[in-house]
């Protein structure tokens, strides 16, 4: 019994290192030597010492209150100097972590998916008080399901 199983664990090990993903690769985008060498350049020129100072005085208030940061910032920029340069070159806007390019509107980077986001949210608000409404608090699955919607 006792090689039975050991034959099972491997044949389950080695079945489980054939389905592994292999190494993982960032985007098109994040791979682009220009793209990697300019946001270098640009968070040692601005993402510390005094420039980091002056660039949290002229960052909007909105923009530190919702946690962008001085990285994200140059992630930003550089993403859109890459893009003009592949398109002026007539190649394919490529992605950018996992994510294709969109113009910044206030904080929001993609503002239909943050839309969409919060269209959700308030889905599940409205049907939380719909079963806070239905279902008596004693129910056993009451606490859990009103900690899932939260």
């Amino acid at each position: 019994m006792a090689a039975g199983g050991a034959a099972r664990t491997a044949l389950l090990l080695l079945l489980g290192a054939a389905a592994a993903p292999g190494p993982a690769r960032g985007s098109q985008g994040d791979r682009e030597p220009l793209y990697r060498e300019c946001l270098g350049r640009c968070e040692r020129q601005n993402c510390s010492g005094a420039a980091l100072r002056h660039f949290r005085a002229r960052q909007p208030l909105y923009m530190g209150l919702t946690g962008w940061t001085c990285r994200d910032d140059c992630k930003y920029e550089c993403m859109w100097l890459t893009v003009r340069l592949y398109v002026q070159g007539g190649h394919r806007v490529p992605q950018f972590h996992g994510k294709w390019p969109f113009s910044r509107f206030l904080f929001f980077q993609e503002p239909a998916s943050a839309f969409a986001s919060f269209l959700n949210g308030l889905a599940s608000f409205v049907m939380l008080l719909r079963y806070k409404a239905a279902v008596p608090p004693a129910s056993p699955m009451y606490p859990t399901c009103v900690a899932f919607a939260w």
